[in-house]
């Protein structure tokens, strides 16, 4: 492995903890965590709750104010796809 590589592997290191950490202080909080997924249509998003529940929501404006509504409650072998995806899990 050349230095660069051990240099970029200790950043992805680095950047995993510090993701890893915002999504746990997230949940301590009592906030459902964001997860943007290229995967789903522009304006919407998954949000993942301490509870394990997983939903699937949308963003969108309305006369100048953004809006947001739940689509749907993800099932739960829904939302461990998407934290396998995403490396969540």
């Amino acid at each position: 492995m050349t230095a660069l590589e051990s240099e970029i592997l200790v950043q992805e290191r680095k950047v995993n903890a510090a993701f890893n950490d915002l999504r746990a202080k997230k949940f301590e909080l009592a906030l459902p965590f964001l997860i943007l997924s290229e995967d789903l249509p522009d304006g919407q998003s998954y949000l993942e709750y301490a509870d394990g529940r997983m939903e699937l929501q949308e963003v969108y404006e309305v006369e100048g104010s953004l809006k947001s509504k739940r689509i749907r409650v993800l099932t739960k072998a829904e939302a461990i796809n998407v934290r396998v995806k995403n490396g969540l899990f």
